[in-house]
């Protein structure tokens, strides 16, 4: 930071412990703060209407790795890659290992594709032709597999299960079809990986989903055992949902294993996070500042970025949650128990939105610099001409994308 923007971050920071702050505990939780990024987040993505490529997106793994840790370096706080398989399958996952290492990444989540073969027409771990739920038990614990060469120790599952019309097969069937088959990828899990559960309300289902909300996942992960978890997905809910609400239940059940990060104004719009409302991921962190230091809850970012700038995307996304955590640890806890116990409904509400007006962007600036990334990312971004380097050098060839 130059001098000036030095002035005003002392100003920010001498200000906070009037109003109970511990400043320097609050930038050692944003130095420690961890985020992981997609791989297919680097690659070509659309709609069902139309895929957009772009110049420079990675053609396979190895590429799409080497942009993820651009954003690791300029960010400081994206050391960890989730994979897609098969999207991201290669000959030999030790040499994608060594490829991540050496850009000191790490191998995050393993995601496996549940949903785009001709087989899972009327769905995968849930069809009722036993044939071809033993073909995705089989894809999961291939992924199980995966998971063990790369060093992973998650594997996040999302089904596009369900069904389009009344009458078309048993709900009930369907659930300990699906039971069935993750007990059997459960059980051949190493004992340090967890197994995070994700739901969704519609889509590509329309009459049902088999795992529509937080509770279908929740009872589904009692079911099943410990390690596992429920994943919040943000763009996973339907109009009004509370979705603060949804995670302090889960929370009290500890059963809520991670998220990923998204926005949404309608549902499931894998928007950059904050966009189209940054109060949702400051409140969500209201509820998580006080519980991460004892739960292990994993923060990825899941978006789909069809018309912006991919990278640029991705750091805006990083930027825009560290700013809403920040905010989220600058919330004044004592008074804000005192005024709840008191029922002083009103002032309960403004310690939450004093914390939230704050400007915390010299305050996550400074803590960048002091990890050694970027005060401001996005213009460190555009002045390194790694988006111009890599639109030469990947010219030949075809874009990653969804397939």
């Amino acid at each position: 930071m130059d001098s000036t923007e030095g002035r005003a971050y002392e100003v920010l920071s001498e200000s906070l412990p009037a109003r109970g702050v511990d400043v320097d505990r609050v930038e050692e939780r944003l130095r420690s703060r961890r985020l992981e990024t997609p791989s297919w987040g680097y690659g070509n993505s659309g709609t069902r209407f139309k895929v957009f490529p772009q110049p420079g997106v990675p053609r396979d793994p190895f590429e799409k790795f080497a942009d993820a840790s651009e954003v690791h370096r300029l960010t400081g706080v994206c050391p960890s890659v989730a994979i897609h398989i098969p999207w991201d399958r290669v000959d030999e996952y030790g040499e994608l290992r060594e490829r991540a290492e050496g850009l000191a990444l790490s191998i995050g989540a393993v995601n496996p594709n549940l949903f785009q073969e001709e087989d899972y027409k009327l769905g995968s771990v849930c069809n009722p032709d036993f044939a071809v739920r033993r073909m995705a038990t089989d894809h999961l614990l291939e992924c199980v597999e995966i998971g063990r060469e790369v060093g992973s120790d998650v594997l996040s599952l999302w089904f596009a299960d369900g069904t389009n019309y009344a009458g078309q097969d048993s709900f009930g069937e369907r659930r300990h079809r699906m039971q069935e088959c993750l007990s059997e990828t459960y059980e051949a899990m190493p004992k340090n990986m967890r197994m995070l559960l994700e739901y969704k309300p519609f889509e590509p289902a329309f009459y049902h989903t088999d795992l529509s909300d937080w509770g279908a996942a929740l009872t589904m992960c009692q079911r099943l055992g410990e390690r596992a978890e429920v994943l919040v997905d943000l763009g996973h809910h339907l109009q009004g949902t509370n979705i603060e609400h949804i995670v302090a239940l889960l929370l009290d059940e500890k059963r809520l294993g991670g998220f990923h990060f998204n926005n949404r104004k309608y549902a499931d719009d894998d928007l950059i996070v904050g966009s189209v409302n940054p109060f949702e991921p400051f409140l969500i962190y209201v509820e998580l500042v006080e519980a991460e230091e004892s739960t292990r809850i994993d923060y990825m970012v899941d978006q789909a970025h069809n018309v912006e700038v991919k990278i640029e995307a991705m750091i805006l996304s990083i930027t825009n949650l560290q700013e809403a955590y920040a905010k989220a640890l600058l919330v004044d806890r004592r008074v804000l128990k005192e005024a709840r116990h008191s029922g002083d409904v009103l002032r309960a509400h403004r310690t939450l939105i004093d914390a939230y007006a704050t400007d915390v962007r010299l305050l996550c600036a400074k803590v960048r610099e002091d990890i050694g990334a970027a005060v401001d990312p996005i213009a460190a971004f555009k002045q390194s001409g790694y988006a111009e380097r890599v639109a030469k050098e990947r010219a030949e060839g075809v874009g990653a994308g969804w397939g």
